[in-house]
């Protein structure tokens, strides 16, 4: 065969979505069911893994980070979006990951993981005030995920991250 196709992994993309769209956050936490929730709660994953990968000392792929941006990419482009908006959007959306990646853990201990509450406020504003019961599961909820992937092995924690049940 002159000419094959590289197959892509998309595990990480669909690990990702996969988490974004668990219940929980719209029928418990009551958080909207739109783009930019989804986008937030996938970043939010998204840097967790990275903060395991750094904690445990392994190289996090670039191409899968890559590949991540470049399905965002795809799926705004599926919503209609033209070239200027989605470059756009794509710059916006690097500077958000960024922005979680960065400040989501408060503490840099090895074995913890601590909630930025004010980061989390920032992109879910329906959790700040009273309603701080929603924001105390959604915190257990992260920490929960951040501990069962922290018990994965670096080379499986994309592929069996999407059995984590809350």
């Amino acid at each position: 065969m002159l000419f094959f196709r590289n197959k892509h992994n998309t595990d990480l993309y669909i690990t990702l979505l996969t988490l974004s769209r668990n219940v929980f956050f719209y029928k418990k936490i009551d958080l909207p069911d739109n783009f930019e929730t989804r986008i937030y709660l996938m970043f939010i994953h998204f840097s967790i893994m990275m903060i395991i990968f750094k904690k445990k000392k392994s190289k996090f792929d670039q191409q899968l980070y890559d590949l991540v941006f470049n399905k965002i990419e795809n799926d705004l482009r599926e919503l209609g979006y033209g070239d200027v908006t989605v470059n756009k959007k794509m710059k916006d959306l690097n500077k958000i990951l960024y922005d979680i990646l960065l400040k989501i853990e408060l503490n840099n201990d090895k074995n913890k993981f601590t909630i930025n509450q004010n980061l989390i406020f920032k992109y879910f504003s329906k959790l700040h005030g009273s309603n701080n019961s929603k924001y105390a599961e959604f915190e257990l909820y992260l920490t929960s995920f951040f501990n069962f992937c922290f018990d994965i092995k670096v080379e499986n924690m994309i592929r069996d991250a999407i059995k984590f049940k809350f």
